[in-house]
């Protein structure tokens, strides 16, 4: 058991040290590619790969799996929290791609003003795309500061305009990015009037969408909590080794997978009731 602990135990410190140590340049998330490199470029871990998000959950699992083995010495029940302990990450990735989206959503207007303000000044739309990473709201200026670059390095606005898109990996923002090619490749003296009447609807469109989250907020809040609540009983007991050995029987794993079946059930039906319509990047 001490052998299996250590192992579990270095290979985790070995991926958190990797993490940090190991060098990686910076790149644009690849356009496209299954459910996992999306929902990472969402989340703005483009440069982490599935296979690290996979291992990370593994590690997670086992780790959790030992330790709850050896306090309660019932194999369902560290099976049970070690299967939690796994999707953890992917639930923490989620969340963070939900709130950068929140964020992005936020600022969008205010960097359209700034954009449509720079026009005005004379600026080309390049360097006033460029701008923004040093005057833009702070959430995209470390994706207009590689466009900048990128742009400077190969003086091709359109396929730097890409790359930022898989950047930002943002509904929103494929609309503004495809809004400015349009008007690229266009040209005239509307560029202005087009960046007002998008800024003017953005914020309209996050103002109302803000109101929408904080009226659903109890539905999402009320359903985390009516799963959560036996878990942690549950993870109570386990300290009491004598009470807990009753789940090692065949009813006792029976009672814990329909139990887990139910919650599941019921979790993901509350959050289909109460969600809103999530934007889809169908410009990407």
């Amino acid at each position: 058991m001490g052998a299996l602990v250590g192992l579990a135990l270095g290979v985790g410190l070995l991926l958190i040290w990797s993490a940090f140590a190991v060098p990686r340049s910076p790149r644009a998330p690849k356009p496209g590619g299954g459910r996992g490199r999306q929902l990472l470029a969402r989340a703005g871990l483009g440069d982490v790969s599935v296979t690290s998000l996979v291992a990370l959950c593994v590690v997670f699992g086992a780790v959790t799996f030992v330790v709850i083995q050896a306090v309660s010495r019932t194999v369902p029940i560290a099976v049970v929290f070690a299967l939690m302990a796994g999707y953890a990450p992917v639930a923490i990735v989620k969340q963070r791609a939900a709130r950068r989206q929140r964020e992005f959503a936020e600022v969008w207007p205010d960097a359209v003003d700034n954009l449509a303000s720079a026009v005005r000044a004379g600026l080309s739309l390049p360097d006033a795309l460029a701008a923004l990473g040093t005057n833009g709201p702070e959430a995209l200026r470390d994706s207009f500061e590689a466009f900048a670059l990128d742009y400077q390095v190969t003086g091709r606005f359109h396929e730097s305009l890409d790359r930022l898109k898989d950047r930002l990996a943002d509904p929103v923002g494929d609309r503004v990015v495809e809004g400015l090619r349009i008007a690229r490749e266009v040209g005239g003296g509307e560029l202005g009037r087009l960046l007002r009447n998008l800024s003017g609807y953005l914020r309209d469109e996050a103002r109302t969408r803000s109101e929408m989250e904080s009226r659903q907020a109890w539905t999402v809040n009320g359903a985390r909590l009516a799963v959560a609540a036996p878990w942690a009983v549950l993870l109570l007991m386990s300290f009491q080794t004598g009470s807990i050995t009753a789940y090692s029987s065949g009813p006792g794993v029976l009672v814990l997978a329909v139990g887990g079946a139910v919650c599941l059930i019921a979790y993901r039906l509350m959050m289909r009731i109460g969600r809103l319509p999530v934007e889809r990047r169908i410009l990407a």
